[in-house]
């Protein structure tokens, strides 16, 4: 006979964002969730892909229906999938996980930004039209700053290939259970009332995770971290839960237009112990037209007793050899110049080998390796390299002169001798 006294209602929501206030939407995200087809530039999403699917925006009530209706219509089931979100709807958000693994889908963190939007301008009405009419929209793509945080990873489990880039954010928090009451309903009713419904909640996610293949210590960190808060996910926590179990993760490589642009690229490799892993980051620079600057920093092995020597391999004959490294804080930073035309078996190989050696305790040579993906050097270099100044003028040399030349005159003329190469 309650019900006849007060009404109770429930919604169940996790909607987060990175400076962790809940209820609000920045501005640079759209209001609810918006999904539709981009096309880049050839191998922007990697080897071969040029096309993805976006999902970016808050996920709202009703995007579940919304999601059904446009994958139907999506008939490649190969396209990756780009997932930029705060969060929103639990109950919507497990529906479209469901939907992603029936469609055995690759899943993505990444911004996608249309290049037929005004520059920072992706969700005003102008933008929105671009991306709700019927086609492929022109865009871009961006890992670095892009999320998919609290209800938006269950969006994201649902795939069955799941990759997390370097520079991407997935953050988790325990769901806000809101309810609203009228009437007058006993003491510690609404009490209990919360606390039954938060029990079932917690079992429908971990039912939810189990089925997608994600260990239960996943569900156990979300309950311990605050609505109000979010926990940004490292790279042994995605890859001891089973949420991205790669050995290594990359970014591609990307032109930072900074004051002094160059070209970036990030990996995160499984260290020996099985369980961490060592963060490498990759800046190419160019000096002039004819020379770059390769510079590759990373995390310090401290359980080494000297620095390794390092050596990026473009198959077996073309290689880039580092000298010793400098130690910044925590990393090891190795530097070299290259001349341009020595970069161009970098940009025709789609994978290259990066090898270390060390000089073991027993005085025998230990010697590792890992492939990193080539995929964005190429449009990236070529991008930067028509930003560079043209190579200097090599200076005239003078041979040096033999027992029988004739005196130097020391008229007016300042000849200096120079290298060539200007070094």
């Amino acid at each position: 006979m309650l019900v006849r006294f007060f009404f109770v209602a429930i919604l169940l929501l996790t909607q987060g964002e990175a400076r962790a206030e809940p209820t609000a939407v920045k501005p640079d995200i759209a209001p609810k969730l918006t999904m539709y087809l981009a096309k880049g530039a050839a191998n922007s999403c990697g080897w071969g892909c040029d096309r993805w699917i976006a999902f970016e925006g808050q996920v709202d009530q009703g995007s579940a229906a919304r999601a059904r209706r446009f994958l139907a219509s999506v008939k490649d089931t190969r396209r990756p999938i780009y997932f930029h979100s705060p969060g929103g709807s639990v109950e919507d958000s497990f529906v479209i996980g469901r939907l992603l693994r029936t469609r055995k889908a690759i899943a993505r963190v990444g911004r996608t930004v249309a290049t037929g939007c005004a520059a920072g301008t992706q969700f005003d009405d102008a933008c929105m039209k671009i991306k709700n009419g019927n086609g492929e929209v022109e865009a871009e793509l961006a890992t670095r700053n892009a999320m998919c945080n609290s209800a938006c990873g269950y969006l994201f489990l649902g795939a069955t290939t799941r990759e997390v880039a370097p520079d991407a954010a997935m953050a988790v928090h325990s769901s806000k259970l809101t309810v609203t009451v009228r009437g007058h309903p006993p003491p510690g009713f609404v009490d209990e009332f919360r606390r039954r419904r938060t029990v079932v909640a917690d079992r429908e996610r971990l039912a939810f995770m189990t089925a997608m293949g994600i260990k239960g210590e996943l569900n156990d960190l979300i309950k311990t971290v605050k609505f109000e808060s979010l926990h940004l996910l490292t790279r042994p926590e995605l890859y001891r839960f089973g949420v991205d179990t790669r050995p290594v993760s990359e970014t591609l490589w990307t032109l930072e237009k900074a004051e002094r642009p160059y070209v970036r690229k990030i990996a995160q490799a499984k260290r020996d112990d099985g369980t961490s892993f060592r963060t490498i980051e990759w800046h190419l620079y160019c000096e002039n037209k004819d020379r770059a600057r390769l510079t590759l920093i990373r995390e310090v092995d401290e359980n080494a007793a000297a620095a390794p020597t390092m050596v990026m391999m473009a198959g077996s004959e073309k290689s880039v050899a580092f000298g010793r490294p400098a130690r910044v804080g925590k990393y090891d930073a190795w530097s070299e110049r290259i001349a341009v035309e020595a970069l161009k078996p970098m940009l025709a190989a789609q994978r290259l080998q990066l090898g270390e050696s060390r000089m073991a305790a027993d005085g025998k040579t230990d010697v590792a390796s890992f492939d990193i993906d080539m995929a964005g050097l190429e449009a990236a270099w070529t991008e930067l390299l028509a930003t560079c100044p043209a190579a200097p003028a090599a200076k005239p040399t003078i041979a040096a002169p033999s027992a029988n030349a004739a005196p130097v005159s020391r008229g007016k003329a300042d000849i200096s001798i120079t290298d060539p190469a200007g070094r």
